[in-house]
């Protein structure tokens, strides 16, 4: 596996996000090993709180959501997915694929950092990998929230926007990272933050990542993630943990996922499910805060 390594130049000046990177080794799944990246603030014996971003974006798009966490007095942790932020970036789109995401993600969390007790947060990609891994490790984790994401098993259709979205990635000769991300916003983005969100991805070779994951969302019933999301979700049907729906008011994409994640979650039932309004599929960035405020209320409530 060929694999590509942003240099920490391109991160030297990123509005509103100082944290020191902290690095760990996961394997690649092909005898190798892949550098992970992840921030984390907070005391060491704070409720731990896993932060999962999607696609395109890295740790940066929780740069608001961690400042609310760490000021309740939680251990806020922000992963970069393998291709993104400061993660490596294996080279070939057929390097990535939905299994192998979900095991690195899970080599991180729970070999490396040994965490149990977990809140998990998941956004886009990040609920797709992280309800995996709620599902298949249910022991480690204390409660969910579930941010403008879902678990498609290729069983019902994708919608239009989403399969417009997926054509444009996979024929654009150049992908603007930034506009992605600016694209999935309701409110205006100043230069700085879009050019950290350009940051990780210094020219097209480092873009696997962002080109793969669009093909790896299951779209048929014979997908090869399928029969592990319908395992999941005969998990996640008897869930009777605190489980959370945190969805904006504004995105095409997954909004039709928040009620059938409240209808088929036990754990779901009987919790005031907030709407962030004013907010795009990127919730955390155009309201970060207020959707740190519902995760903290969440995890201290009794």
């Amino acid at each position: 596996m060929d694999v590509l390594r942003t240099t920490e130049d391109r991160f030297a000046r990123l509005p509103g996000f100082d944290h020191v990177p902290r690095y760990a080794q996961v394997p690649d799944g092909t005898g190798g090993e892949l550098r992970m990246a992840y921030v984390e603030a907070g005391p060491a014996d704070g409720s731990v709180v896993l932060l999962l971003h999607g696609e395109p974006t890295w740790s940066y798009l929780y740069r608001h959501v961690m400042r609310v966490l760490v000021g309740a007095g939680m251990r806020a942790i922000a992963v970069d997915l393998v291709g993104f932020g400061r993660s490596d970036k294996p080279a070939q789109v057929t390097d990535h694929s939905y299994a192998r995401h979900v095991e690195w993600v899970r080599a991180l969390a729970f070999d490396v950092l040994d965490l149990r007790d977990v809140t998990l947060v998941g956004q886009d990609w990040g609920g797709l990998i992280g309800l995996r891994l709620v599902a298949e490790n249910p022991d480690r984790f204390a409660r969910v929230v579930a941010a403008n994401t879902g678990l498609p098993t290729g069983d019902q259709s994708m919608p239009e926007v989403w399969w417009q979205f997926r054509r444009s990635v996979e024929r654009a000769e150049s992908l603007d990272i930034g506009r992605m991300v600016l694209g999935g916003c309701a409110q205006p983005m100043v230069d700085d933050v879009r050019a950290a969100y350009d940051a990780p991805f210094p020219d097209e070779a480092y873009k696997a990542g962002p080109r793969a994951m669009p093909t790896l969302v299951p779209t048929t019933p014979d997908d090869p993630a399928t029969e592990a999301n319908r395992a999941a979700w005969k998990v996640l049907s008897t869930w009777e943990k605190p489980f959370l729906v945190a969805f904006s008011d504004s995105d095409p994409i997954t909004g039709p996922m928040a009620s059938i994640l409240r209808q088929v979650v036990p754990g779901a039932k009987n919790v005031d499910h907030p709407v962030i309004e004013g907010a795009g599929h990127f919730l955390q960035e155009d309201a970060g805060e207020r959707l740190g405020e519902a995760i903290a209320a969440f995890v201290t409530q009794r």
